[in-house]
Formats: C-alpha cells, sequence, structure tokens
C-alpha cells in the first residue's frame, strides 16, 4: 500500500447541505449576475481573470487528482451552459412576447392566412419564432399538403398528415422531375390507413408523383382508404396495377390523371366500360402512354358524357378513327379540350375530318385540341410534318376555338386557329376526301 503523502492536500466535492434550499441558489446566481458591466470596472479588473483564478484554484486543491479534474471541468462546464440556454430561453420569451404585441393579426386569422401558403412557406414561416410556429403548428393549416417542390422522406410526409388530422382535404407528394431521386417510398403515405382509414376517408384530392413502388400493385393499398376521391393524379404507374386503380376508382371522381411510367415494356389494355361503370360522373380524364385502341377510346368517349377535358397523349395505337365516330355518335358532347400529342399513329385524314364536323358545328363547346407529334402525322402510309388543315375555315367559323399543332419539321407549324395558313380550306377537304375515298377500312382489336 502506497504510503500517504501528509502535504497532499486532498479535495472532496462534498453532499449540498440539506439545509441548502432553492432560495439560497436563486440568492447566490442573483449576486453572480448582478455584477457591474464591463465597462464599469477598472481597468485592472476583469471577469476572465477572475474566472480563471477561482477554476485555478479548484484544479490547485484537487491535488493533481485526474478525476477529480475531469469532475470539476464536467461541472464548469454544464453550469456555463445552463447559464448560456437559460439566457436563450429568457430572449426567445421576450422576442415571443414582442411578436405577439407588434403582430396585429389575431392567431384565428394568423391561421387562416399560414392556411393559404404553400407548404413549403409554411415550414420556412413555423421556424421564424415561437409565435409563427404555434400557428403554423395548427392542423387547420395542414388541410392542403403540397410537397412537390421540396424533396423530403417519409418521415416528414407521415408527421404532416398526422398534423392535420381531420382537417385533412388533398395531398400531393413526390416530384415531378422524374431525373430527382427520390427519398420517398409508399411507405410515406402509410398514415392513411390509420385507425381504419380514418385519413384516408378525409382526402378529397390526392397527387403522387413518381413514386416508387416495392411491390407490384402496392399503389392499391394506398388507395384503399381513400373512398372520396374526387381527384386523382398519379404519375409513373405501373401498368400491372391499373386495373386494380380502376376498380378503386368511386362515383364520386371527377378528375382522373394516369400516366404509365417510361421504362414499362408491359402494354395494359384498358376497357372504356370500367369508368362508365364505376366513375361515370368524370369531367376530366387523362390517361397518358397507355395502350388504348380507338374503339376502346370511342366507348370511353360515348361512356363518360359529362366529360369536358380528355388526354390521350402518347397513345401509339391511335389512328383517330374515334374521332369520326364521336361525330357522329356524340355531336351534343360537353367536350372542351381535347389534347393528342405525340399520338404516333395519327392519321392526317382523321383529324380533318373532325375539323370538318366542328365547320357544321358539332362539339359547339370545344374551344382547344392540340395533335402535336414531333415526328408528324401519317398521310398515305407515311409521315408528314405538312399537314393540310382547313384552319381559315375555322378561324371564320370558330373564333373562340385554338388549334395546336407544333411539328418537328421547322418549315411549317400552326399555334392556333387565328394563326395565317398558305393551304385554303377547300384544298383540306379535297384531300381529306381522296383520302377517304382510298383508306383502308381496318378494324380495331
Amino acid at each position: 500500500m502506497e504510503p500517504q503523502n501528509p502535504n497532499k492536500r486532498l479535495c472532496r466535492i462534498q453532499n449540498p447541505d440539506p439545509n441548502f434550499e432553492q432560495n439560497d441558489v436563486d440568492l447566490i446566481i442573483s449576486s453572480f449576475l448582478s455584477l457591474p458591466d464591463l465597462p464599469s470596472l477598472p481597468s485592472p479588473l476583469s471577469f476572465s481573470s477572475s474566472f480563471d483564478r477561482a477554476v485555478e484554484k479548484l484544479f490547485e486543491a484537487s491535488g493533481g487528482d485526474d478525476s477529480v479534474h475531469d469532475r470539476l471541468t464536467d461541472r464548469t462546464l454544464q453550469l456555463a451552459s445552463l447559464l448560456q440556454e437559460s439566457t436563450k430561453r429568457l430572449y426567445r420569451k421576450r422576442a415571443s412576447f414582442h411578436n405577439s404585441n407588434s403582430w396585429q393579426l389575431p392567431h384565428e386569422l394568423t391561421i387562416k392566412v399560414f392556411s393559404m401558403v404553400d407548404t413549403k412557406s409554411l415550414m420556412q414561416v413555423s421556424a421564424c419564432c415561437t409565435l409563427f410556429k404555434k400557428a403554423a403548428m395548427d392542423s387547420f393549416c395542414y388541410s392542403h399538403i403540397d410537397l412537390t417542390t421540396v424533396n423530403v422522406g417519409n418521415r416528414v410526409v407521415r408527421s404532416m398528415i398526422l398534423n392535420a388530422g381531420k382537417e385533412l382535404r388533398s395531398l400531393k407528394v413526390g416530384f415531378p422531375d422524374e431525373s430527382t431521386e427520390l427519398l420517398l417510398s409508399e411507405s410515406c403515405l402509410a398514415a392513411l390507413s390509420y385507425n381504419h382509414g380514418f385519413l384516408g376517408n378525409l382526402l378529397t384530392s390526392l397527387h403522387i408523383y413518381n413514386l416508387k413502388w416495392s411491390e407490384k400493385k402496392s399503389s392499391c393499398g394506398v388507395l384503399s382508404p381513400c373512398s372520396n376521391l374526387t381527384d386523382l393524379k398519379i404519375v409513373r404507374l405501373d401498368v400491372e396495377s391499373l386495373n386494380s386503380v380502376l376498380n378503386f376508382l368511386t362515383r364520386k371522381c371527377q378528375h382522373l390523371f394516369l400516366e404509365k411510367q417510361i421504362d414499362s415494356v408491359r402494354s395494359n389494355s384498358i376497357c372504356g366500360l370500367s369508368f362508365e361503370r364505376n366513375c361515370p360522373s368524370i369531367t376530366s380524364l387523362s390517361l397518358i402512354g397507355f395502350d388504348l385502341s380507338d374503339r376502346k377510346a370511342y366507348l370511353l368517349f360515348k361512356g363518360l358524357r359529362k366529360l369536358k377535358y380528355l388526354n390521350l397523349s402518347r397513345t401509339d395505337r391511335i389512328k383517330g378513327r374515334f374521332l369520326r365516330d364521336v361525330s357522329h355518335d356524340c355531336q351534343d358532347s360537353p367536350l372542351e379540350t381535347l389534347i393528342l400529342r405525340d399520338c404516333g399513329s395519327l392519321e392526317e385524314r382523321n383529324v380533318c375530318r373532325f375539323l370538318n364536323s366542328l365547320l357544321i358545328g358539332h362539339f359547339k363547346f370545344i374551344r382547344h385540341i392540340d395533335v402535336s407529334n414531333n415526328r408528324g402525322l401519317i398521310y398515305g402510309g407515311r409521315r408528314c410534318s405538312k399537314p393540310v388543315f382547313p384552319l381559315e375555315k375555322l378561324n371564320e367559323e370558330r373564333p373562340g376555338l385554338t388549334f395546336v399543332a407544333e411539328f418537328k419539321s421547322p418549315s411549317w407549324s400552326s399555334s392556333s386557329s387565328s394563326s395565317s395558313s398558305s393551304s385554303s380550306s377547300s384544298s383540306s377537304s379535297s384531300s381529306s376526301e381522296d383520302s377517304s375515298s382510298s383508306e383502308d377500312e381496318d378494324e380495331d382489336d
């Protein structure tokens, strides 16, 4: 056993006196904080030198014991940290009090204003001060969640869905730019199924952009609790989930946008009767990149009597013969917009027939048509980037109509019915009649 050094001074941190009360601690701290400001101190005096001497004396009293040194260091840093945090809390409290007095809007109106800003701005404003954070955390501010402008993770989406609670009405997740690698998976929407799908039942609008589905038909599990959707948009939908998605649609659905994932090589046919049976109230329908024949496009158009907006872009099988059929059977349709962009098999003669039907008064509500195609339209079995349309006649008979036909060839393009064209309506009509006399009427599958 090592003999004890009589000259070594032991320092022990004693337990606090049981009679030592909180008031004594408050008095000591108050005395410390009541020291005069630095500029008012005599020049030889300094707080920093006083701190140095006090800490140095404590270290000397420990007799070189490293464990005691460590405890003293930790305790000193802890006290300094407590003082700093206390000062910050007081500063925030005073700032919040100041903001409350200077902010003129009442709390209820502040929440109403915050509910109108986009979700990204709401997240930013909640970090400004305690006053704004309290208002921004109100569930009413999360009635309409839009997370398509920021690349967030699953945890943020779930948190916001839960924050919205019973106020949840619309939700947009994902990123429209396909080149951005998302941090999300379909599990971010799991909160919609909580409490037997209570939150999902509240949704009337759901937009999903480029979400990667880990399992086949996993999108159906997301939609299963959403029985009150009137607006659904899914970009990059796997084709194997298509029919199941259509079966989940309800009669309340009015706006539907489905775009097939570009990297999918498998095709999946769409049955027009599925829409007529499940959601006859649709007024806006977009089916981008799916396998849709003219026959089924006709059945789709005919079955949806309330349709005002139709977008069948990137549908390679469509030749446009359904336009001829609907011109005879659906003349009184309320259709206002027709988009057939990048339909690789679209024929010029069928587009001309449809335009000619407009000249005799069919589809009196239509205001916008787009048949643009980078590869041109089909004419006589070949691709043509200089189609002949009755634009001048359309401009006279239907002045409110916008006709867009932009092609890759820079030598010809028409951007609207009011644009000038070197071709006349008579030549267009004759060319369409000549082509119709020699056309081979193939039936669709």
